[in-house]
């Protein structure tokens, strides 16, 4: 029996009352809820949104679609769709970045979950064809791929679909690419846009998390080391910021004029990749493009240098052309292989080049994602609530919504702010002095 049979085989026979999910091991639920629990207490919006949604029931009788990372935060998402009435189905965004103990959890409480820890590119297809399998009406992605699989393969059961909420840049990237081209069959609303997801989650939750996993990865010192980030998007502002508080010396390489602008102003160097190549002690991308860090890069970086990639998909740093070079490639560490060149110098991919912080790390904190995962419950409320307004395109989130996490997470801090006068308000809206 292979290992995909073994896995199903365990899951139909020990799920119980969930037979169609597909896990590795049931019996790990009780540490998956103890993380959950721990997300729970440091999620505060959520736990206000959870108390209205489970009077309310706005997604009463709805099948629900997560692909996103299966670690604690987004199960205590799952939770919250399930206490709004929805019916939640689950698969893994990455396979790196799934915890087998919170999955156990996940399906032990009621939702069906297609994810293990490490499958491969074929297992991991199989879990969002599971995932489609179950005919959701509205779905929350990461990336774009479960709504990229329902619309290369399964054009009629995109057609009658609500919606979705996307989660990332890359996967919005990807949604208004199908949008120019007349492809998009449901409207999706970019809930990566929204001034509470990218101020917040793209720049504190990415800066914080990423330093996390290098550190915990390579137990090495960031003081006084040279590191290149690739990209000074929000995320990229997050790396670097951190980078630069622990000590180090940051270099900054971009496509754009004006953010290199912007980082060179910020108090960081900027150069090409190709002369920042020799340079860098840690090299990471950001940038949502493939081949950032290829061949021509990799053969002038220094002995010892540290890869690794924060962007999206595994295709920022060439693993063909790190193949293609070395002479042998090993496990070094725990989530770190050493390639070596042909003339000794050894270099490190963390990883697999799959983003380092979900990957070798535990992804953003509680916090943050109480705000990102906040705004996509609403979201999708909002794309159940006005199906028969939105047109199949790209929307950003509504003001509205956006200004209500915001609210929330500052009632839930004790802050309060001044609201403007109606003097104020006259002032503003007219053209006269």
């Amino acid at each position: 029996m292979s290992r995909v049979d073994n896995a199903v085989a365990y899951s139909l026979e020990k799920a119980g009352q969930h037979p169609q999910s597909m896990i590795r091991d049931l019996s790990l639920a009780a540490s998956g809820y103890r993380k959950i629990e721990w997300a729970r207490r440091h999620m505060p919006v959520l736990n206000l949104l959870q108390q209205e949604f489970e009077a309310q029931k706005p997604l009463e009788g709805l099948k629900i679609a997560l692909c996103l990372h299966l670690e604690a935060k987004t199960a205590y998402l799952a939770q919250t769709l399930m206490k709004a009435g929805g019916e939640v189905f689950a698969c893994a965004s990455n396979p790196l970045s799934t915890q087998d103990d919170v999955v156990a959890a996940m399906v032990d409480s009621g939702i069906t979950t297609f994810a293990w820890h490490g499958a491969t590119p074929e297992e991991y297809d199989m879990h969002l064809a599971a995932t489609l399998d179950c005919h959701p009406d509205v779905i929350i992605d990461d990336g774009q791929d479960l709504m990229a699989m329902l619309h290369r393969d399964r054009k009629d059961q995109a057609e009658k679909v609500i919606g979705g909420c996307e989660e990332t840049t890359t996967g919005i990237h990807r949604l208004r690419s199908m949008e120019r081209e007349g492809l998009l069959l449901f409207p999706v609303i970019a809930v990566n846009d929204a001034y509470m997801k990218y101020l917040f989650d793209n720049r504190y939750g990415t800066g914080q998390s990423v330093w996390d996993a290098i550190m915990r990865t390579t137990n090495l010192v960031v003081a006084g080391k040279k590191i290149v980030v690739a990209g000074y998007g929000w995320c990229g502002k997050g790396v670097s910021m951190r980078a630069k508080g622990l000590g180090a010396q940051v270099i900054i390489t971009e496509i754009d004029p004006i953010k290199a602008n912007e980082a060179l102003m910020d108090g960081f160097s900027v150069m090409p990749m190709s002369e920042a190549a020799p340079l860098g002690d840690v090299f990471i991308t950001v940038t949502g493009n493939i081949n950032v860090i290829r061949a021509e890069h990799i053969e002038r970086m220094k002995d010892g240098a540290i890869l690794c990639n924060a962007g999206h998909f595994d295709v920022e740093v060439s693993k063909p052309d790190l193949n293609r070079i070395s002479v042998s490639r090993k496990l070094i560490r725990n989530n770190t292989e050493e390639f070596t060149l042909k003339d000794g110098r050894r270099i490190y991919l963390l990883g697999e080049g799959r983003l380092v912080n979900l990957a070798a790390g535990d992804g953003h904190p509680a916090e943050v994602m109480d705000l990102s995962f906040s705004l996509q419950a609403l979201s999708l409320i909002y794309l159940v609530q006005n199906r028969q307004a939105l047109e199949p395109r790209v929307y950003n989130v509504p003001a509205e919504i956006d200004n209500k996490v915001a609210r929330l997470r500052l009632k839930t801090l004790g802050i309060s702010i001044d609201e403007l006068t109606p003097e104020q308000e006259k002032y503003l809206a007219s053209w006269e002095v």
